[in-house]
């Protein structure tokens, strides 16, 4: 199998002008790390080995597939800018890159970002010749201080952590546009006035004027110029029909209304992007019930991590994207808490284009210290920036488990942490829930409470557990589920991991599931049911479960690793549409 991406990498935000830096690089490790001391910088030397870009060296997808541990590594390719773009501004974008990432075009310095998994671009049209050569270095460690999500620090994977994806693991492309651009937007359902609101952000605050084109099922239903501030613009936009009644998203009606951004500098348009937003509200009512638009929102959702054996976190494409969206919809899912990462953008893109919901979760560190939570707040702001516009994403988890935070049941700074990230959160995108921790040791404020409990397995046990609502005095796999100094306050309840069923004949090699395991389809199916009924014995608002695929030597998916089911689809849907 060939693994190529040629797609547009940002379906979200789309200029037409754009030129891709996907293939073939050349590469190398840097064990020494005296990469820079010889000159690689410049240019001018070659390296030793081939890669196929975006996939990363650990995986077969990248020509490589060198499991081994390499802290540095090192990429070079030539390009040259295409005809038609020729005397434009060029933008280099990446979409992840893990984790200290430089990037020098023609032997000057461009950027440095720092993170693994939320895209960044740098302007590096003053950097350009007919002929070109961009060199990458990253550096990624094995430390537990930065967000990993589920990359193993070890050296070797071990429980529920894999092989890690070193360097560029998504995709690199350059776009083109004239004086200025728009570097950052934001769109929010404005439900009171009909409409939506945000803010625009010009690259270089030269643009005097944009305009914003709305169109709803091909036609265009509003058009309106607005004067720019130097920056950041804030803008609202009224429509001429009802909010609810004509243009709201939900899983039923995916109804999507897209929207292009123009920029003027004396009158001559310099950008055009294009993207698209849904009008939605995600809210908990008076009574503690999660409403989306108005209406009670029971949550059907599955742990997704995101993994490819050929590929690991990289997906082989777009369309393996949608395919993961379209089986578990089959499999009776209405969305996906996606663990652990920053999804690849075409996720969001057909998430919200098919109607399903996602939950969006900040990858953990696991050290807490000074270190680890900057690197965390400055990650999570970048994530955020992404997620705040995306239709399908209705509930944000910045820690999980207490990973990372592994004092935070008793500790006052682990839990004022906690909060600084609900607040943070709230502050840059405050139209959806957040879940503080999820799991247990839950921090107040909280919008909602996530349960995690594998033990549990026989729909008795859930209300002799749950039954009684008294959530201060529970202890989920043996951890208290609100954090000391925290007490239920009336949020709503999910069941957000549970599950993660094996099958006994599976179990060997160091492949695990949860609990003893399924001895044949028969006692799953049979185990599965009674674990949903136990689930609508109770008053939780929905559930979480794990999990999708197989994952390198975590077994317990519903589908193998190459997406095959594991069981009969159509019965495996009945059992997750069980009501309440």
């Amino acid at each position: 199998m060939e693994f190529l991406r040629r797609e547009y990498p940002r379906p979200q935000f789309r200029r037409e002008a754009w030129q891709s830096l996907n293939g073939e690089w050349q590469f190398d490790f840097d064990d020494a790390g005296d990469g820079a001391l010889r000159g690689l910088p410049a240019g001018d030397k070659p390296l030793g080995k081939t890669i196929n870009v975006p996939f990363s060296y650990q995986y077969p997808a990248s020509g490589i597939g060198d499991q081994s541990q390499h802290d540095t590594v090192w990429y070079r390719r030539t390009f040259s800018v295409e005809k038609a773009n020729a005397g434009k501004r060029a933008l280099l974008c990446f979409n992840g890159a893990d984790y200290v990432t430089d990037v020098w075009v023609n032997g000057l310095h461009a950027v440095t970002h720092t993170g693994g998994f939320a895209p960044f671009s740098a302007d590096i049209t003053d950097y350009l010749k007919e002929q070109n050569v961009i060199v990458v270095r990253c550096y990624d460690p094995l430390d537990a201080r930065v967000p990993r999500g589920k990359q193993s620090w070890t050296g070797t994977p071990f429980t529920c952590f894999y092989v890690p994806n070193t360097g560029i693991w998504q995709s690199v492309w350059l776009e083109f546009f004239g004086a200025d651009c728009i570097s950052g937007y934001a769109l929010f359902p404005d439900e009171d006035r009909d409409g939506f609101h945000g803010e625009i952000e010009t690259l270089y605050g030269v643009a005097q004027e944009a305009e914003i084109t709305v169109s709803f099922e091909g036609k265009e239903i509003h058009r309106q110029r607005i004067a720019l501030q130097k920056g950041t613009t804030r803008y609202g936009v009224k429509l001429s029909r009802g909010f609810v009644e004509d243009y709201s998203w939900s899983p039923e009606t995916p109804r999507l209304l897209y929207v292009d951004f123009k920029l003027f500098v004396k009158g001559e348009a310099v950008d055009t992007a294009h993207t698209r937003f849904a009008m939605r509200t995600v809210a908990v009512d008076e009574n503690g019930v999660i409403c989306l638009n108005g209406k009670p929102l029971y949550q059907r959702l599955v742990l997704d991590q995101g993994y490819w054996t050929e590929s690991g976190l990289t997906p082989p494409s777009a369309e393996a994207l949608k395919k993961d969206i379209e089986l578990s919809m089959a499999l009776g899912f209405n969305g996906a808490r996606k663990h652990q990462k920053l999804e690849d953008p075409y996720y969001y893109y057909y998430a919200e284009e098919l109607g399903f919901l996602t939950w969006c979760e900040m990858p953990s560190a696991y050290y807490f210290c000074e270190k680890e939570m900057a690197a965390i707040a400055k990650e999570w702001q970048e994530i955020l920036a992404v997620a705040k516009n995306q239709t399908s994403n209705i509930c944000y988890v910045p820690l999980n488990e207490s990973w990372g935070t592994r004092e935070i049941l008793r500790d006052k700074r682990q839990q004022d942490f906690a909060r600084a990230l609900y607040y943070l959160t709230k502050a840059i995108d405050g139209e959806k829930l957040v879940s503080t921790n999820d799991g247990f040791e839950t921090i107040t404020p909280t919008d909602l409470i996530g349960v995690h409990d594998y033990p549990i397995a026989r729909a008795e046990e859930f209300t002799e557990k749950y039954g009684e609502e008294n959530y201060d005095n529970l202890y989920p796999q043996g951890w208290k589920l609100l954090s000391e100094g925290c007490y239920y306050e009336g949020q709503p309840v999910l069941f957000t991991e549970f599950g993660g069923i094996a099958m006994q004949s599976e179990q060997k090699n160091g492949a695990w599931g949860y609990n003893d395991g399924a001895k044949d389809k028969e006692a799953f199916y049979a185990q599965l049911e009674s674990l949903l009924k136990g689930i609508a014995s109770v008053k939780f608002q929905g559930y979480c479960y794990t999990q999708l695929t197989d994952v390198q030597q975590e077994i317990n998916g519903l589908l193998y690793p190459d997406r095959t089911p594991k069981f009969e689809i159509a019965r495996i849907k009945k059992i997750f549409e069980l009501k309440k």
